[in-house]
């Protein structure tokens, strides 16, 4: 079986993993913090990157055991993402390609998060929840295309979460969302927000306008607290991922329903996708952040995957794009 290398470098993340024949044999990462209050700016996430790249080379090389002799592929994450630390991190794994003079392989960002859920949770084919500070999508799987089914209209919900955590100044560390999670638990009061579902679409800075404004007014009046605004947002954007996955659900006639992305680490909306499933018969796959944040192994197997079906990326080829659809991918290795 072959032995594949991932590069995932597309947002504040580096990550390196190993995948041979289904097994995950390394998946260091490292992630760039911001201070509270702030997000992550291209320029300097790109040299955190590239300033990191090497040490976590290295590192998952020892953990697996392995040398530069036993890689038999190289894969990057191709896009879509951040421009600067794609482009760092395409670079890292092109001079890796030549160096070692195996093939490279380019990959969707979105596909990796899909195969490496459904290796990880064994999923056969389900309706695909894919939500993370980039990108929301709901997806299916249909003539060798991943389809979306529906996605946002503006912003994604991670990076919805993301924005408001700024506006209350909470950590960056280990993630705004992470955050956000533990206040919203404490949470007891419900402020009604805005509900945007436009048909299969979802739309999330109306949203984050306006708990913006209430924000400002009730947490200086007293009238809720700010783990009571979190928990509101929580509740309202989870409700309305929940209303356009079931509808998915329905129009494929699916039992199984597999959350990716940096949010599906989230419990709370976990569960609200398991009542969900229960009353359709259905099941909820999700992991865990080893695999739900982004990291350098679902990059790998996708590229296995690839590799396995005689997809390889020639050299000249192996630019990076800000813009790649999850339905643009010519999915060779399923039937």
């Amino acid at each position: 079986m072959p032995t594949v290398i991932g590069f995932e470098g597309s947002a504040n993340k580096l990550g390196i993993g190993i995948v041979r024949d289904g097994v995950v044999l390394s998946n260091p990462r490292h992630t760039f913090i911001s201070p509270p209050g702030h997000g992550f700016m291209p320029r300097e996430t790109a040299r955190h990157h590239q300033a990191h790249a090497m040490d976590i080379l290295k590192r998952c090389m020892e953990e697996a055991g392995l040398t530069p002799s036993d890689i038999d592929c190289v894969c990057y994450t191709k896009g879509p993402g951040m421009a600067a630390p794609l482009i760092s991190t395409a670079i890292v794994a092109r001079t890796i390609a030549q160096l070692w003079d195996v093939p490279i392989i380019g990959v969707n960002h979105c596909i990796g998060h899909i195969e490496m859920g459904r290796l990880v949770t064994d999923s056969k084919n389900p309706t695909v929840l894919y939500v993370s500070g980039g990108n929301t999508q709901v997806i299916a799987y249909s003539q060798h295309r991943y389809r979306i089914f529906g996605e946002t209209i503006d912003i994604a919900v991670g990076n919805c979460l993301d924005r408001f955590a700024r506006i209350l100044k909470l950590s960056n560390d280990p993630s705004p969302g992470f955050n956000i999670e533990q206040m919203a638990k404490k949470g007891k009061k419900f402020i009604e927000l805005p509900y945007t579902v436009k048909g299969m679409d979802v739309s999330f800075s109306g949203i984050l306008s306006f708990i913006e404004d209430v924000a400002h007014k009730k947490l200086k009046s007293g009238q809720c607290t700010p783990e009571d605004l979190c928990f509101s947002l929580q509740e309202t954007l989870f409700a309305m991922l929940v209303e356009i996955t079931e509808r998915a659900m329905a129009h494929c006639n699916s039992r199984e329903v597999l959350i990716v992305g940096g949010v599906g680490c989230n419990e709370r909306l976990q569960q609200m996708m398991r009542d969900m499933a229960e009353e359709r018969g259905a099941v909820v796959c999700a992991t865990d952040e080893r695999y739900c944040i982004d990291n350098g192994a679902m990059i790998a197997q996708a590229g296995w995957e690839m590799f396995k079906s005689g997809q390889t990326t020639p050299i000249e080829e192996t630019w990076c794009t800000q813009r790649y659809r999850t339905d643009e991918v010519e999915i060779t290795w399923r039937d």
